[in-house]
């Protein structure tokens, strides 16, 4: 029955995903703030709510920090594994081929804050000290880091002036959509997906309970694949209409949206230092997202294109590799997360 549940809620995470990613794109033309913007923090954040309602549901329903702290690596995890399904669907050529290199930006700033959370996790108090008002040093600097990141995107962004996707979105016409309908449908989206992450949290937590795998297992694999659904619905949707820049965008900023998430479950978790209630395994974890990460900013800066037939390169492989030996190391050692 817990398996149907799941099933049935991913399901409907990934509706709600849909209609986020075509109002988000339907609000972007209407009110002007262009789709590079709206693709690389409003729908980046979008499509990250379940990682943020879940994992607070968890930390606060359910007393799980390493459920909802091993879905939000986990997640970053799946996020850039996401990327070599986006070049099998991407059939012309590999695709960090074909994006602009200020993706470069975003990937920088992604290893950033991966790093700092996770020397915190392994450091613990003697990095944080005491809490300031219940939070972390570490969760003041990764807010800051986040604000100052998006900020200079935009700037970079506007400097360069020049977004594949966005010219491909001036094409589009949504003259026959009034506003209020997409606000309304936008606005309807966001509700469910909150209601659906509350819901996901509660289910992993019965699985782990079910199975007798380690919290932080269930939220690196179930819980993370589970609330990263919307993340594959709105780039694998891009990457059909040649958008590939908005999809690339949207995974690196989604990454960054889900790191700057620890400092609000640091405010949610009400039983002292989050950062030193962690174990060292969530830090693994993160290291492999660095790793990966510096897959991606090496292909993005060696752009020489394969040769076989189906498209399918070195980094794609690399990063598909990566992805099952991180969910291999972390299952071996998930018990001293438990």
């Amino acid at each position: 029955m817990i398996w149907i549940q799941f099933v049935a809620c991913t399901a409907l995470l990934v509706a709600a995903a849909g209609m986020l990613s075509r109002y988000g794109d339907v609000l972007a033309e209407k009110t002007g703030l262009g789709r590079t913007w709206m693709g690389a923090v409003v729908l980046a954040g979008a499509t990250s709510l379940p990682e943020l309602v879940s994992g607070t549901s968890a930390i606060v329903l359910l007393d799980a920090p390493n459920l909802a702290v091993g879905s939000i690596f986990g997640s970053c995890l799946f996020n850039l594994a996401l990327i070599a399904v986006m070049d099998l669907v991407y059939q012309p050529g590999r695709i960090l081929t074909k994006v602009e290199d200020g993706h470069l930006l975003s990937a920088g700033l992604g290893v950033l804050v991966v790093s700092l959370a996770s020397a915190s996790i392994l450091l613990g108090p003697t990095l944080n000290g005491p809490p300031l008002m219940n939070i972390g040093l570490t969760s003041l600097i990764l807010i800051g880091l986040y604000l100052a990141g998006m900020r200079l995107i935009f700037r970079f962004e506007q400097q360069r002036q020049v977004e594949f996707a966005a010219d491909r979105a001036e094409k589009l016409d949504y003259a026959h959509i009034p506003t209020w309908r997409a606000n309304l449908i936008f606005g309807a989206s966001v509700l469910m997906v909150f209601g659906l992450g509350v819901w996901l949290s509660s289910i992993a937590d019965q699985i782990a309970t079910t199975t007798g795998l380690a919290r932080s297992f269930v939220g690196n694999l179930f819980l993370a694949v589970a609330t990263s659904l919307p993340e594959v619905v709105v780039c694998l949707a891009a990457v059909r209409l040649g958008a590939l820049d908005l999809a690339v965008g949207n995974v690196l900023g989604s990454n960054l949206f889900n790191i700057a998430i620890l400092a609000v479950y640091d405010v949610a978790y009400r039983r002292g230092n989050l950062w030193a209630s962690l174990p060292p395994v969530h830090a693994l974890a993160g290291l492999f997202v660095v790793t990966m990460t510096g897959v991606v900013v090496v292909s993005l800066i060696y752009r020489a294109s394969p040769k076989t037939p189906y498209r399918f390169s070195w980094d794609g492989a690399a990063l598909l590799v990566m992805y099952g030996l991180a969910m291999f190391v972390l299952f071996q050692l998930a018990g001293a997360a438990a």
